[in-house]
């Protein structure tokens, strides 16, 4: 992978983190078309950085709310930033679990499954065609609801369905505040990451070869910047129910995809 290649791939993965439609499909189909080569693992560990790299993007555009967070926790009171703290960590558990049981069939989908993002990416796109037409509410998320979303987030980790557009879509669906619904979207997701990052690194999964460090730096900054971009893009056209958009053009990309992997 050239460095042109690497910041292609991060652009794609800035944008498609918050964009409801799949980053991780958008990454297998462009690797698919620039004629990537990497086996699973090393196609992963790319795909792992790239979402470090949007992690820190949403740190950036949520700071005010993080450190209200970290404030009332450290207030060591039953307030509402410890309530929405524990309902983060129960949405996170979910996506644990499948990952910790099934990692290597995860990884098995990573690396050219071109049919399958296909077929994901029109399951998201009956998603948000669905959520855009749910009527909009004030309503919060409960502890309830952070279970069932958490269940969405542990789906969408399949390449091809996007993760946002999943978790947005069902708390949507189940009648959350379309705001509210983004902010705990993307906030749910960086513990993951990073824990993630964390255990592979620990363990040596994660394999960086000195010759792919400027690549893999190119793609990191590529893929931060247009995560600072997408992210307050998204929470605007959420917010204005826009999202039927972006089923159309799931239902157009994925239909494009399956016709590539039947022709190929």
């Amino acid at each position: 992978m050239n460095i042109l290649e690497a910041i292609i791939l991060g652009i794609i993965q800035g944008l498609t983190e918050f964009l409801p439609v799949s980053s991780s499909g958008h990454l297998e189909l462009a690797k698919a078309i620039l004629g990537d080569t990497s086996v699973p693992e090393e196609s992963l560990t790319f795909t792992v950085v790239l979402h470090f790299a949007t992690a820190l993007s949403t740190i950036v555009v949520f700071r005010k709310e993080i450190i209200e967070i970290f404030k009332g926790l450290f207030q060591f009171k039953w307030n509402d930033e410890c309530k929405f703290s524990l309902k983060i960590i129960i949405s996170m558990i979910p996506a644990v679990i499948v990952g910790l049981l099934f990692e290597e069939e995860l990884e098995s989908f990573f690396g050219g499954k071109i049919l399958l993002v296909g077929c994901m990416l029109l399951l998201t796109a009956l998603l948000l065609l669905l959520a855009d037409k749910a009527k909009k509410t004030n309503k919060k998320v409960s502890f309830s609801n952070s279970v069932i979303i958490g269940i969405s987030q542990a789906i969408a980790m399949l390449p091809g369905i996007s993760r946002s557009g999943a978790t947005i879509s069902t708390s949507v669906l189940l009648g959350i505040d379309r705001t509210k619904a983004a902010r705990f979207s993307f906030l749910m997701v960086v513990p993951l990451i990073f824990g993630k990052i964390g255990k592979d690194l620990l363990s040596g999964d994660l394999s960086f070869q000195t010759s792919e460090m400027i690549s893999i730096s190119a793609g990191f900054i590529a893929a931060f910047l247009a995560g600072l971009l997408a992210c307050k893009w998204m929470i605007s056209l959420v917010k204005n129910s826009k999202l039927s958009y972006f089923s159309i053009y799931c239902a157009v990309v994925g239909s494009i995809a399956i016709g590539y992997a039947l022709l190929n």
